[in-house]
């Protein structure tokens, strides 16, 4: 039996090149990283999709100052964080880490405002707000829902007298540090006022820790998923949070649309993320330690009616430096996973609440995944991605091809009565002198709504036409709990649990079906010939003696 292992051994090791140590190396080594929650749930769905080439990626939705942190601290071996290094806030400066490091774009989205809110205990889905009113309900000016300047924005609700209940982040975080960037810029008296009254100098400008006014009403959570969470419950009724889009549609929750300068409310779809992100600044010096991070005035002012005011993207922090706790064998996981996310993952980024890496951004990572020490160089033919904002002519083809406001989203008298987000298909019944014909946008990137379970049905029809193909599931939930990470098994529940049609990147021969299989089989083969065989070996033998002494004995008796 020995010899029929060795055998099987060396017929394996030819197969595999003639290296004995292929089989071995063919394994990923284990990777760990922490930071952003407005991220994790495209995160969390990639690591979730590598797991088929072998690759292992821990990630600890923290929050992007945590992450940053530990990145410096060197106990993770990435990190995603909203905002680069050198962010001072209330005094304290965030330095870079002394270890080698680079910012990678991977994956664009929208700040939304997530919402808690009934009339006549029917829940409310086409809420709509500017940013004068966002900015007094998050400094506390603003403590009623049924507030004159609320009601200006929303001429076909009757909003009830209940209170408003701001729910914040309580720990470092890259959302609060983008809306705080935003409303130190668009609402820079307000926002400075708020701080003076929780005892924070001015000019406050960018934080990523909210202050909180002591007796203020605010209530602070943890991470996306807390802030998410609590505005879900029903004793939560009345609260708003501002959370990554993703979140509210996996949860079948509404966000408010948010008046832009063209003075149209839009919801942070996927396509007026995009068209937003067309006026985003983008340092493009190479030798610059802030390459690739990102400048947003221009999308706060962007005059595009379909744009999303509050769109961002994020980073991954990479090492490029091998130094603790990064290993070559760490940086090719690392590498590999980076080149996934980059191609093959922006496919799933609209249906998860997110919106695609333009290609741009897409090409300027796939260069700064070269410098993590260790990663294998995959030189990745652009058009083999199939990102939705690709063209051939080097267009965004998800903003060129985005959807124009409808007539009653623009301000004055009409709203919209359709959903949005995670409640899109449930459309709110508005006032007869704001009825209107048109609706708002659909689910995750226009998509149009199929399965809105109640409401009335008379607006729902001409609402959901505008432009998607496959619909969005009204109230939908996401199915499952990955025990993982504790969040929706699928992330983006309001789409059904929809399969996303993807053109695999190669991640090198060690990954390929093929050669895992062939290894399967060998290794079956091996297991029946040196484990099952023998005994059935020795007990056919065995029987064959037995018989030919009986025989024998038969014989001497006779």
């Amino acid at each position: 039996m020995p010899a029929l292992a060795a055998a099987l051994v060396l017929v394996l090791t030819a197969l595999l090149g003639g290296n004995p140590q292929t089989a071995s190396a063919a394994t990923y080594a284990r990777i760990s990283g922490a930071g952003s929650t407005w991220s994790q749930n495209a995160l969390d769905q990639w690591r979730r999709n590598v797991t088929q080439y072998g690759m292992t990626v821990n990630y600890a939705g923290t929050g992007s100052s945590d992450g940053r942190e530990q990145f410096r601290s060197g106990t993770v071996d990435f990190a995603v964080s909203e905002v680069p290094y050198g962010l001072t806030e209330f005094g304290r400066t965030d330095y870079p880490p002394k270890r080698g490091y680079a910012y990678m774009p991977i994956v664009a989205g929208g700040t939304s405002f997530m919402y808690n809110l009934k009339i006549g205990g029917r829940r409310v889905t086409n809420l709509r707000l500017s940013g004068d009113v966002l900015t007094k309900i998050f400094t506390g000016r603003i403590t009623r829902w049924n507030d004159p300047a609320v009601k200006a924005d929303n001429p076909g609700l009757d909003l009830p007298a209940r209170k408003v209940v701001p729910v914040v982040r309580s720990d470092g975080s890259g959302t609060t540090a983008q809306f705080s960037t935003w409303m130190s810029k668009e609402h820079g008296a307000a926002w400075n006022d708020y701080c003076r009254r929780a005892n924070k100098p001015t000019p406050c400008g960018v934080t990523s820790y909210f202050p909180v006014v002591p007796g203020s009403g605010f209530i602070a959570q943890s991470g996306s998923l807390g802030v998410s969470g609590y505005v879900r419950q029903g004793y939560a009724e009345g609260a708003i949070t501002y959370v990554e889009y993703s979140y509210a549609l996996s949860t079948g929750f509404p966000v408010a649309k948010v008046l832009n300068k063209s003075n149209y409310y839009v919801e942070p779809t996927a396509t007026s993320v995009a068209v937003g992100l067309l006026k985003a600044r983008i340092n493009t010096d190479q030798h610059s330690p802030a390459y690739l991070t990102q400048i947003l005035d221009g999308v706060y002012h962007n005059p595009d009616r379909r744009t999303y005011p509050l769109s961002s993207y994020s980073y991954m922090i990479l090492p490029t430096k091998l130094e603790r706790p990064l290993t070559k064998d760490k940086g090719r996981t690392l590498g590999a996973f980076s080149y996934y996310f980059l191609c093959e993952g922006q496919q799933q980024a609209q249906s998860l609440g997110y919106s695609p890496l333009p290609i741009n951004l897409v090409k300027a990572g796939l260069k700064q995944v070269r410098r993590v020490p260790g990663v294998d160089v995959r030189n990745i033919d652009i058009k083999s991605c199939h990102n939705p904002t690709f063209s051939s002519d080097g267009s965004n083809t998800l903003a060129k091809n985005a959807p124009f406001p409808k007539d009653c989203d623009r301000k004055g008298p009409k709203q919209c009565s359709m959903g949005t987000a995670g409640a899109h298909g449930k459309p709110t019944p508005v006032k007869p002198g704001a009825q209107t014909s048109g609706g708002g946008t659909a689910g995750a990137g226009g998509a149009a709504g199929a399965s809105g379970a109640g409401g009335s049905s008379g607006s729902a029809g001409s609402d959901a036409a505008q432009g998607g193909a496959s619909g969005s599931a009204g109230a939908g939930g996401a199915g499952g709990i990955d025990p993982d990470t504790g969040q929706n098994a699928t992330a983006a529940g309001a789409t059904g649990g929809e399969q996303i049609a993807a053109t695999n990147v190669e991640l090198g021969p060690e990954s390929t079906w093929s050669m895992r299989t062939l290894l399967m089989l060998l290794s079956a083969a091996l297991l029946i010939g040196v484990v099952v065989t023998p005994p059935l070996l020795g007990r056919a033998l065995g029987g064959r003696d037995g018989r030919d002494g009986r025989d024998r004995r038969g014989g001497d008796g006779a």
